[in-house]
C-alpha cells in the first residue's frame, strides 16, 4: 500500500519533472532517463527525510541533468556540424493517450527558438535561469545545487536572461501556420523572389545531422542565401505531399507549432521546425540526426 501510494504521488509530479528535465537538457531521452532515475532514488530514501516532495524531486532531477549537460558538452567536441536540441513532434490533433511531453511543449518557453538559445548557455547558466526564471527557485537553493554562492548564481541567471532576450516571442498559431505554408507554396513554385519574401531578413537556418546524412554543415544566415539553398534542394529532389516528389513531407507539431516530417527516398526521415517573426520565417531547424528523433510521438 505504501509503495503504491508513493508511486501515485510520483506520477502526479511526472509532467512537471519532464518539463524541468527537457528544458535543462534539450534531450527527450535524457529527460526521460533523468525522471526515471529520480524515481529510483526516491524509492531508496526514507520518506521522513523529505518535507516537500515536489521540491525534493526537482532538485534531484536538476542534479542529474547537470551531470548530463556536462557530459553533453564533452560529446559536442567530437560532433560533426551544428547541434540542435531534440524536437518533440506530435500530431496536429494530439494523441488519444495522455503524453506528458506533449502537454509540456504546448507552453511558449518550450518553442524551438527558446530551446535553441538555451543550448548556447553554459550548464550552470542554464540551471540558474531555468530554476529561477522558470520555477522561482530561490538563488540560495540554486547555489547549493551548483556549489557556488547565491550572488554567483544570480549573475549566471542575469547573463542567461540577456541571451534569451534576443529570441523572438512566439507568435499565435494561425500566424505561424500562415508563414510556414507561404514558404512551402513559394518553394513548390520555384520562385526565388517569393521564397526570399517568405523569409525574415535576419533569417537563419541550422542543420543537425552529425554526419549521418546531408544537411547544412554550417549555419546559413540571411534570406537570400537560405532561399537559394532551399530552392537548390527542392530543385534537385522535388517537394510535395504525395508520392510524385522524392522529398515528401507531412505536417506535424514541432515543439507545439506547425512543422514538417520530411522523408526522402535516399535517406532517413527528418524533422523541420520553424520560428516565425513579423509574419515571416525567422528560424529554420533541420533535425536530420536519427539518434536525436526519439521525441517523435506520431
Amino acid at each position: 500500500m505504501v509503495a503504491a501510494f508513493l508511486a501515485d504521488l510520483f506520477e502526479s509530479h511526472r509532467t512537471h519533472l519532464l518539463s524541468v528535465a527537457y528544458r535543462l537538457t534539450g534531450s527527450v531521452s535524457d529527460a526521460e532517463d533523468a525522471v526515471q532515475e529520480s524515481w529510483l532514488r526516491l524509492a531508496g530514501v526514507h520518506q521522513s527525510e523529505i518535507e516537500d516532495l515536489r521540491a525534493w524531486l526537482t532538485t534531484v532531477v536538476t542534479r542529474i541533468c547537470l551531470d548530463r549537460l556536462r557530459s553533453a558538452a564533452a560529446r559536442r567536441e567530437a560532433y560533426v556540424g551544428q547541434w540542435l536540441p531534440e524536437p518533440v513532434v506530435t500530431g496536429l490533433t494530439g494523441s488519444r493517450t495522455a503524453d506528458p511531453l506533449e502537454q509540456v511543449v504546448r507552453k511558449q518557453e518550450f518553442r524551438m527558438a527558446a530551446m535553441v538559445v538555451l543550448d548556447t548557455l553554459t550548464p550552470a547558466q542554464r540551471v540558474a535561469f531555468v530554476l529561477h526564471d522558470g520555477l522561482a527557485v530561490p538563488f540560495d537553493e540554486i547555489a547549493d545545487i551548483l556549489g557556488i554562492s547565491a550572488d554567483a548564481a544570480r549573475q549566471l541567471a542575469v547573463r542567461a536572461r540577456k541571451a534569451v532576450a534576443g529570441v523572438p516571442a512566439p507568435v499565435p498559431d494561425a500566424e505561424h501556420e500562415a508563414a510556414v505554408r507561404r514558404l512551402l507554396d513559394a518553394l513548390a513554385a520555384g520562385d526565388v523572389g517569393a521564397v526570399t519574401a517568405a523569409l525574415h531578413p535576419d533569417s537563419r537556418m541550422v542543420g543537425d545531422a552529425n554526419g549521418t546524412t546531408s544537411t547544412a554543415v554550417n549555419v546559413i544566415d540571411g534570406a537570400d542565401r537560405i532561399a537559394r539553398f532551399l530552392l537548390g534542394l527542392t530543385g534537385r529532389y522535388g517537394i510535395g505531399t504525395d508520392g510524385a516528389a522524392t522529398m515528401r513531407y507531412e505536417f506535424a507539431l514541432v515543439n507545439g507549432q506547425l512543422g514538417l516530417i520530411v522523408k526522402r527516398d535516399d535517406g532517413p526521415a527528418r524533422v523541420v521546425g520553424f520560428t516565425v517573426s513579423a509574419g515571416t520565417i525567422w528560424g529554420t531547424y533541420d533535425h536530420a540526426n536519427p539518434a536525436k528523433l526519439s521525441g517523435v510521438r506520431i
